[in-house]
């Protein structure tokens, strides 16, 4: 069977180095998150636009319509 070589990046290869510095942060410590409601298991975050802020609920389509339409955009 004949050798094969294979050569995977670069001696020169851009690094990037991240400047954050400290311990991670929570979901709910984000200004645009709110859970002011509280946290149950199978929580989702729903963006409420009346708000501008992510909302943790358990219900996808809150409100008397219960239709669900999800789009994941294009790719």
């Amino acid at each position: 069977m004949a050798d094969i070589k294979v050569r995977v990046g670069s001696n020169n290869a851009n690094k990037v180095i991240s400047s954050i510095s400290g311990s991670g942060g929570t979901l709910g410590g984000l200004s645009d998150v709110d859970i002011s409601g509280g946290l149950q298991n199978g929580m989702v975050l729903v963006f409420n636009a009346a708000t501008s802020k992510f909302e943790a609920t358990l219900e996808l389509t809150p409100g008397a319509t219960q239709n669900l339409n999800i789009n994941g955009g294009s790719f």
